[in-house]
């Protein structure tokens, strides 16, 4: 009876003594970091995968090893994983892989649309992202289903607002195009609605195409207003607006790189030299000043305007001072 007695109290001893090891081995296991790399590392966790996946994923890429630690963590705090891209840190320990993988902190990735782009330096910049998925003919947009994709939208140039815009691998380019078309009519809407009074001006639509212009003639933030003010006097007045980069618009891949003097008298839809008014599109990608710009011109009487050659230009009241201010440029006086 003692021989048992004793044999009992050993194995309890033993059991005890072994649970102690497990437990201080677990316990190990939880603060020891994953073998992950410094700048860290991006796990793409596909959908369905699972806890055994995952960490057979990391033992594949010699992170940690796949064994009981693992298991006993994933059954007392189960989860539920979310498939996406997650920056597993430097640093990271087997339950903050759990809790990253389970959460909605995936990778952000950013597309950046520049103001004065054309819609083919948009496609093309689109087309060259290497995470963006391709689910849109882009060479195609008159092709585009507008009633469910971008409404009352009848020529894809200038309807997209020149912003940075997130996005996680998975997106593609419809989704980049439904958010910038998106905001772009909410920043048209508001310049359309504060617009100063009296402008000869039909429609948010022909303030989107004035806008571009202002966008393609400057980069000065000072200057938007003013060129604006020009534009709009021209066309109160009844005047070409005589601007080259509609010319060079409508020019599409004629234009080298040079305007000369018969492309100003070649005739086209975007000719300001040859035709009255605005041409019938938008020539590029329009920002929030520009639009705030055309809805807000500023006051004066300057009618002409010519590159100064420091990057700004000269404003002149009357044909004479414009003339001289063209020859100055030229150095001719």
């Amino acid at each position: 009876m003692k021989k048992t007695i004793v044999a009992l109290l050993l194995l309890v001893l033993v059991l005890a003594g072994a649970r102690a090891i497990i437990w201080n081995s677990y316990h190990e296991f939880l603060s020891m970091p994953l073998a992950l790399p410094e700048p860290g590392y991006v796990f793409q966790l596909e959908p369905g995968m699972n806890g055994k996946a995952i960490v057979r994923r990391l033992e594949r890429e010699g992170f940690t090893e796949d064994d009981w630690r693992w298991k006993l963590l994933m059954r007392i705090e189960p989860r539920i994983y979310r498939a996406g891209e997650y920056l597993l840190e430097s640093g990271f320990r087997p339950r903050d892989v759990l809790v990253k993988l389970s959460g909605t902190d995936v990778v952000q990735y950013r597309f950046t649309l520049v103001e004065g782009w054309t819609f083919g330096q948009l496609a093309g910049a689109l087309g060259q992202d290497p995470v963006l998925e391709d689910d849109l003919d882009l060479s195609q947009p008159y092709a585009w289903d507008p009633g469910t994709l971008f409404e009352g939208m009848e020529h894809p140039e200038g309807w997209f607002l020149p912003e940075t815009y997130s996005f996680t691998r998975g997106d593609g380019y419809r989704d980049i195009l439904e958010r910038a078309y998106a905001s772009m009519n909410e920043a048209l809407d508001e310049a359309w609605r504060t617009r100063d009074t009296g402008l000869p001006l039909a429609s948010p639509y022909q303030l989107l195409i004035l806008a571009s212009i202002i966008e393609k003639e400057t980069a000065l933030e000072e200057e938007r207003g003013e060129i604006a003010g020009v534009f709009v006097r021209r066309l109160e007045k009844g005047m070409r607006l005589q601007t080259d980069p509609t010319v060079i618009y409508g020019m599409g891949e004629q234009f080298d790189g040079d305007i000369r003097r018969r492309d100003l008298k070649t005739d086209t839809p975007y000719n300001t030299y040859t035709r009255h008014g605005l041409p019938p599109t938008p020539i590029a990608m329009p920002g929030r000043a520009s639009l705030l710009a055309a809805a807000h011109p500023a006051d004066g009487e300057t009618l002409y305007f010519v590159a100064d050659g420091n990057g700004g230009h000269t404003f002149s009241k009357t044909l004479a001072e414009h003339q001289a201010a063209v020859d100055r440029l030229l150095g001719r006086n």
